[in-house]
């Protein structure tokens, strides 16, 4: 079956000189925002503008839904500089065409989709959606199983077929960022129509119009104990049921540490109590679903349990061997980069290698520097294949104290006090363990001990000279504690940081 969807041009086009005059950014790109991602052209022919703000310069391109050219399209300009900059879209009269521009700026895409005159839409189900190229237009029916954005309305809509995530939806005005306006809630049955789009790959519907809502006969009104500890617990659900009795599923992959202890009903209201056994691996969570009939129908509704776990102490490298999940990993090792000052994105190093860190919390307030020893708690996650740690957080900091070789001798033994000397390599003497004379100026220090990386211990400790290649005359910056052999000062138990070769 094949719908028209006809945009209500007049609508589209108050809507965003209102978006324009008291909020102009609606995307949540940092890098690139823009005032609309949905251009109207009437039928007859026109012109719509919309502002772009860029941190950076940015190029736009025009494409249709299969990447082709596109020739009925025209912009006042394909690309900018830093700063708010005004794009303007053009047509001639023309009727059912579609079309996508991509605007890029600072390695992010920002979509805009474009559409002329009546629009086709085609009712579908999930997976033929998912399946679609991007730029069609469908009308889908499911189940509202997940909101994670309530302002611009992103959530996930399930049917017999699969999932469709939606991302924007527009009020009953076709304005966006007013979803609670709309009354949609987990478990509802909703008709939406939009077009499809992707982002990073993964499908989605952007900026959709709900045509119908079919409120459940089921909802979760509340729980307790939502997070539960890693000794185990109760977690209950409280439920609003208007239909004929009342079901639940655990997922298969719960049922080994998870049961229902009991179902109580009085009327519309029923509580469900589940037991929980104690958690000695990683945090882990499940959706717990409930369902109802009513005449022919069914309904569902869904609720998410999370269970704390054990923090897994861990080196750089089983970290990245572990899989992506909840379980939360302790790593420590030395700050030797940070990536970006302001979000606090940094590679943490120990002796097995070197992990990306996306964010440690509230960053900028800690004070943290190229060298420092630290300790972090966070997830195993993934970038575009390549793992990273992400919600970390700072659980212990030793400050290294960048010095030169001369105030290092001034300073009184204490090993718990870290310094970080740049000098030259004067010799080596043990080039298993990387014993060696150092050099700054007119200072020198005996240097015991040079070691892959924080942690490292046995042999472990071995072989740093020879896998780095160091040399005699190389710049070597280590970082290390004072002590005294035999009434002779030296570092100790080094941990090498970097080097430039001779």
């Amino acid at each position: 079956m094949k719908l028209k969807y006809l945009f209500p041009l007049f609508v589209a086009t108050l809507a965003l000189a209102v978006s324009c005059v008291d909020e102009p950014v609606v995307t949540l790109l940092d890098e690139i925002q823009v005032s609309s991602s949905f251009v109207a052209i009437s039928e007859d022919g026109g012109s719509t503008s919309i502002t772009v703000t860029a941190r950076d310069s940015w190029t736009a391109e025009k494409v249709t839904t299969d990447k082709d050219p596109v020739e009925w399209l025209t912009l006042s300009s394909t690309s900018g500089s830093a700063g708010e900059s005004q794009i303007t879209f053009s047509a001639q009269k023309g009727n059912g065409r579609s079309a996508e521009v991509l605007i890029r700026s600072g390695g992010k895409t920002q979509r805009i989709n474009v559409i002329q005159g009546v629009i086709e839409v085609e009712t579908a189900k999930a997976a033929q959606v998912n399946a679609a190229p991007d730029g069609k237009f469908f009308r889908v029916t499911g189940v509202c199983t997940k909101i994670v954005n309530t302002q611009y309305g992103n959530w996930y809509l399930t049917d017999e077929t699969g999932v469709v995530y939606i991302y924007g939806t527009l009020d009953k005005k076709g304005n966006t960022k007013n979803f609670l306006s709309l009354g949609l809630e987990v478990g509802d049955e909703v008709t939406i129509e939009g077009p499809k789009s992707s982002y990073k790959g993964d499908p989605q519907m952007v900026d959709v119009t709900v045509v119908k809502i079919n409120k459940s006969e089921v909802k979760v009104d509340s729980v307790k104990n939502e997070v539960l500890p890693a000794g185990g617990g109760e977690f209950i659900a409280y439920l609003t049921c208007k239909g004929e009795g009342i079901s639940v599923d655990i997922p298969e992959d719960a049922e080994s540490w998870l049961a229902i202890s009991s179902i109580q009903s009085k009327g519309e209201n029923v509580v469900v109590k589940f037991i929980a056994a104690a958690n000695e691996g990683g945090d882990r969570e499940t959706t717990l679903t409930f369902q109802t009939v009513k005449g022919s129908k069914k309904y569902s509704t869904e609720t998410l349990l999370t269970q704390k776990g054990a923090i897994v102490k861990a080196t750089v490298a089983e970290f990245l061997a572990a899989e992506v999940g909840l379980t939360q990993y302790r790593l420590t090792g030395v700050l030797t980069s940070i990536a970006n000052q302001k979000y606090g994105n940094v590679y943490l190093r120990d002796f097995t290698g070197e992990v990306y860190v996306y964010g440690i919390a509230d960053f900028q307030n800690k004070g943290l520097k190229v060298g420092d020893i630290i300790t972090l708690v966070g997830k195993r996650a993934e970038y575009k294949g390549s793992p990273q740690m992400s919600g970390a957080v700072l659980e212990e900091v030793i400050s290294v104290t960048p010095a030169t070789i001369a105030e290092v001798l001034t300073k009184p033994d204490d090993p718990a006090v870290f310094y970080m000397v740049t000098a030259d390599i004067k010799n080596i003497v043990n080039a298993t363990y990387g014993n060696m004379d150092l050099k700054d100026g007119d200072s020198e220090i005996y240097l015991y001990g040079c070691y892959p990386g924080w942690g490292a211990t046995g042999d472990f400790r071995k072989g740093l000279v020879e896998a780095k290649g160091l040399k005699v005359g190389d710049k070597l910056t280590v970082i290390a504690y004072k002590s005294t052999y035999k009434g002779t000062p030296q570092l100790s138990n080094g941990i090498y940081l970097s080097h430039e070769s001779k």
